[in-house]
């Protein structure tokens, strides 16, 4: 390096932790040096090939592309392209956006979403994140890896560094730079954790406030071009991030039983259409919306014209129960038993077909030997014979219902038919044999012609009830989607469809 009076100072190093300064003459001096700073690097020669030009431009692509000052190998320059994120947002177009995403992320799409922004609290950081137009995992690809590189003063500290985001933001591509993290000579991991720490969470909290505002000022961008393609990103997020649970819950869209557009809706929509006297919110899972809809886990909360979200995957169930309760209000699965629908009444066109029911009873004469109720005691009884009927190993308890309209029974408190597939398939990759399915709580539909006749066949023909019984229970467990192999069902579908035609062929007799 050369002083103010020309003078040359030369340092040198072993590489073993200590170094010399020493003074060389003018003469030298204005031959060699006479301006700037000369680094020699001596190699041993089975290290040569790290000299080569390729390699040279190489580590300095990767590290110091974006250094303001220019770098030169043999008389080309090496770092060509401009740090974008160290720009005001303001003086940045779209195309130049575009143009850097496409650079740092290897993309041919255009971005989905941008955030640009400078912040001095808790430490200085200027970050450039981007959403690309689609992510890879959806087609059954590989893991994603992390996609944000960590810089400090336009360095890079870390590649696609996995400490400064969450695992669920992977699919965020970009660049995070901070003069307040130290430098490390292996370029690798940075010294202070703690520091990594308070960026990472003001990087999360600020990108889903980003994700806020789309979904409050640009709805349907939200919905159609985000959510529909990350939401399971957030998912993940909700159970495996608690910090930002909250913030996640909020983003969150569902299609609901009252919504017969497909319009998804938020958590806060839902509680804002609460009836007064509701206190949980309600969900139902199935596979598809065409399944939810004839569900009969959902013909009370129709009747009682009370909203419920619909879910149609695995991870849903886990999201529910991560979330457990939201504005003081519990989530609950409309498969448990103990829901208390009474509150509500009946909708007020329920109400009206009620009325003129009555109205037509009373114009038609009664069958004495016909009953369109079990009463308690007859219901009661069919649920013991039924329990002992089916055997312990497949019924725990039997109880008569008065949430059920159209279905003769349900199974209920049982895990979601969605959990189950997930569990199997966890099962079969390990090569176990899946788990049995656990005896189940039945609820009985004491109106159901179905309950009504198998109170009176149970004495008259015993073995056609048992059979019916059986297959009773089958559907529940179909409705349910815990039917592990509907093909079990046929041999006594057979024998049942028999019965009908010898009993039709008897009628004509």
């Amino acid at each position: 390096a050369t002083g103010s009076d020309n003078s040359v100072t030369m340092w040198t190093s072993d590489g073993t932790g200590t170094y010399e300064l020493a003074e060389i003459d003018d003469a030298q001096s204005s031959q060699r040096y006479d301006r700037g700073t000369t680094v020699k690097l001596f190699l041993k020669e089975e290290y040569w090939g790290l000299l080569s030009e390729p390699k040279i431009k190489d580590v300095l692509n990767k590290y110091s592309n974006f250094v303001r000052f220019p770098i030169y190998v043999n008389g080309d320059r090496v770092n060509t392209v401009e740090a974008v994120w160290a720009r005001d947002p303001k003086e940045v177009d779209e195309e130049t956006y575009t143009e850097f995403y496409k650079y740092i992320a290897n993309a041919i799409d255009d971005p989905l979403d941008t955030l640009h922004f400078r912040a001095d609290a808790p430490l200085e950081v200027r970050a450039l994140l981007f959403v690309p137009s689609f992510h890879s995992e959806k087609y059954g690809m590989e893991r994603m890896e992390p996609g944000v590189s960590l810089y400090s003063r336009k360095v890079l500290i870390e590649h696609k560094s996995p400490d400064i985001l969450p695992d669920w933001m992977r699919f965020v591509k970009g660049v995070v730079d901070s003069e307040d993290l130290p430098l490390s000579i292996s370029r690798e991991k940075p010294q202070d954790t703690a520091l990594i720490g308070k960026l990472k969470k003001a990087l999360t909290r600020r990108f889903l406030s980003q994700l806020e505002k789309m979904a409050k000022k640009q709805p349907e961008k939200y919905v159609d071009e985000f959510y529909r393609e990350y939401a399971h990103f957030l998912k993940e997020g909700i159970c495996h991030d608690y910090e930002f649970q909250s913030q996640l819950s909020k983003l969150l869209r569902f299609e609901t039983n009252k919504n017969t557009t497909r319009e998804l809706i938020s958590l806060d929509s839902y509680v804002g259409n609460l009836r007064p006297e509701q206190d949980q919110i309600y969900y139902l899972t199935a596979p598809s919306r065409e399944a939810a809809a004839m569900s009969p886990y959902l013909e009370a909360f129709e009747e009682a014209n009370v909203e419920v979200i619909f879910i149609y995957s695995a991870i849903d169930d886990f999201v529910m129960a991560n979330i457990a309760n939201y504005e003081g209000r519990q989530l609950v699965s409309v498969e448990k038993s103990d829901i208390d629908l009474s509150k509500f009444g009946k909708s007020k066109s329920k109400e009206d077909d009620d009325d003129k029911e009555k109205s037509d009873e009373k114009d038609a004469k009664d069958d004495e030997d016909s009953s369109t109720k079990l009463s308690a005691t007859e219901a009661i009884d069919v649920c013991t014979w039924m329990k002992t009927s089916l055997g312990d190993n497949k019924v725990i308890s039997c109880r008569p219902s008065s949430r059920l309209v159209n279905s003769p029974a349900i199974v209920t408190d049982n895990e979601s038919g969605m959990m189950r597939r997930m569990m199997q398939m966890v099962d079969n990759s390990d090569g176990r044999d899946s788990m049995p399915l656990p005896a189940q709580t039945v609820e009985i539909n004491p109106s159901h012609p179905i309950i009504i006749g198998l109170h009176k066949l149970k004495e008259t023909e015993p073995v056609l009830a048992k059979v019916l019984a059986e297959q009773v229970y089958d559907n529940c467990l179909v409705a349910a989607g815990l039917m592990d192999d509907s093909r079990t069902m046929l041999p006594r579908l057979n024998d049942l469809l028999i019965s009908l035609v010898k009993g039709a062929e008897a009628n004509k007799k």
